[in-house]
């Protein structure tokens, strides 16, 4: 008997010394991803005594136990990691809380994704993970720069690197080598159509799909029209650029850092990774951006010290190495080790760091995403490639893609659903 009590009350020192988060997640469930978080977490509980228990949901079923749980008034999830599209479904019901208080020393968060983490003035998430499309640069293309264009200008992707810029590289470089080195995933499995929706589009019209038959936008399909003189025709082959990249068919690309990460870290001394051009309106570029947030009227003071663990520049660098999202602190790019990872963590950073940003998020179009990419990729058929009149397309095919939001109910994405 006084044994019992002596571990009964063990137990109860034990929970009172001991806090414990329930960690929510979307994100990190195929198997080796979890594994790395669970290892991860282990070593952090094993330091700070706060036991954390990582459970993985698809999002309907953690939207609907977090929903029960606020309706219940009785919190047992206390940490969620999620998309921000998610998250800002959350919030707009009232499941998160205001984080705009909380302060994290060491770090700082890249200004272009924190200011993603605000719904109503009410800051719902701290930004953890990202993910984007970026250009690789083969530093040989370095000497065929166009006047008033420094290799630094496009590493840092000042606003002298624009599309105009890009196009005269690709000319200079096409003059004095006689090939056409500037290249993109054009093939039946390339990722063409996220350039098209979500970089050159806001960069030329400052919006996806609502400025889609825009005077800017036939200006847009103009000058992708002149692009297309200097860029390799096994383009509309390839979906991928890094084995073209590698095999010197092309010294300039873009595509995912994850179909662009073989060619850098085969031979990371020959690449660098850099920002996307800008446009009239800006420089538009895709982030998939995941956060951490706290359900309403969680306590905060366990759950933020397991956001500050996972969001400090050395967990950033882990999470990079061994799972492929991108760091959001900007003292992470110090604590990659040399090589192909720091390669790629530098454009990535360089690139969100870029104080003309136009972020653009993927339009969750549910079974009307296929018609909303091949719509993209019709009218830059029949445009560039056949020729036709880009006003006439435009006109015809920009209807169809707002008509796809009022079918699917789908709210508008960034930074389409700023302009109102």
């Amino acid at each position: 008997m006084r044994k019992w009590l002596f571990f009964m009350v063990l137990l109860i020192v034990a929970g009172l010394m001991f806090g414990k988060v329930n960690f929510a997640s979307t994100q990190m469930t195929p198997a080796a991803e979890r594994e790395f978080m669970l290892n991860k977490l282990a070593e952090f509980s094993k330091k700070s005594g706060i036991d954390v228990e990582f459970l993985n949901f698809e999002y309907p079923q953690l939207y609907s136990r977090l929903q029960a749980e606020i309706r219940a008034g009785k919190n047992t999830l206390n940490l969620i990691a999620d998309l921000q599209g998610n998250l800002y479904i959350m919030a707009s019901e009232g499941f998160l809380s205001d984080l705009k208080d909380l302060k994290f020393e060491g770090k700082t968060f890249i200004e272009t994704l924190e200011k993603f983490a605000y719904v109503k003035g009410e800051k719902v998430f701290i930004p953890w993970l990202q993910a984007t499309y970026v250009m690789a640069v083969n530093k040989k293309a370095f000497d065929y720069l166009p006047r008033g264009l420094s290799k630094e200008d496009v590493i840092r992707g000042t606003e002298k690197w624009t599309y105009d810029a890009l196009l005269e590289w690709a000319k200079n470089i096409y003059e004095k080598t006689k090939q056409p080195l500037l290249g993109f995933p054009i093939g039946p499995k390339g990722l063409w159509h996220r350039f098209l929706h979500g970089y050159i589009y806001p960069s030329f019209t400052g919006a996806q799909a609502l400025k889609f038959d825009s005077v800017r936008a036939v200006e847009m399909w103009n000058y992708l029209k002149e692009l297309f003189k200097y860029v390799h025709p096994a383009s509309s082959t390839w979906d991928g650029m890094a084995d073209p990249l590698l095999r010197e068919e092309v010294w300039i690309a873009w595509d995912h850092t994850a179909r662009l990460k073989p060619a850098i870290v085969e031979k990371p001394n020959d690449f660098v990774v850099v920002p996307v051009p800008r446009g009239p309106m800006g420089r538009g570029y895709i982030i998939v951006l995941v956060g951490l947030a706290i359900p309403k009227d969680a306590d905060f003071e366990e759950p933020a010290k397991v956001i500050d663990f996972l969001t400090s520049p050395e967990m950033q660098v882990e999470i990079l190495k061994n799972v492929g999202f991108f760091p959001v602190v900007q003292e992470a790019v110090g604590a990659v080790p040399e090589g192909a990872l720091k390669v790629l963590a530098e454009g990535v950073i360089n690139q969100s760091a870029t104080k003309d940003s136009i972020v653009s998020f993927i339009p969750s179009l549910g079974p009307k995403s296929g018609e909303f990419t091949e719509t993209y990729r019709m009218a830059f058929t029949r445009i560039v490639f056949q020729g036709e009149d880009p006003a006439k397309v435009v006109k015809e095919l920009g209807e169809r893609i707002r008509q796809l939001f009022k079918e699917s109910g789908a709210e508008l994405p960034e930074p389409d659903a700023s302009l109102f």
